[in-house]
């Protein structure tokens, strides 16, 4: 019988998408190249230089312009 505590990879305790650190460190953000940092709780890659959030949906970053949130400073 499993431990009920065990989850796959894919689905951290906190009920979002992990996403692979390894797609982290190779994904920029497409306007300006610059790194992106992973939010988590939003489910969100951020863009500063851009100030762009780009959507995660399934675990699959969506790497559009216009399909990203426009951050306020």
């Amino acid at each position: 019988m499993s431990d009920p505590t065990d989850r796959p990879d894919s689905a951290p305790a906190s009920g979002g998408t992990r996403i692979d650190p390894k797609l982290l460190e190779i994904l920029v953000c497409p306007l300006t190249r610059a790194t992106l940092e992973y939010d988590a709780a939003r489910q969100e890659l951020i863009s500063r230089k851009a100030k762009l959030a780009y959507p995660i949906r399934d675990g699959i970053p969506i790497m559009l312009p216009e399909e990203a949130r426009r951050l306020d400073d």
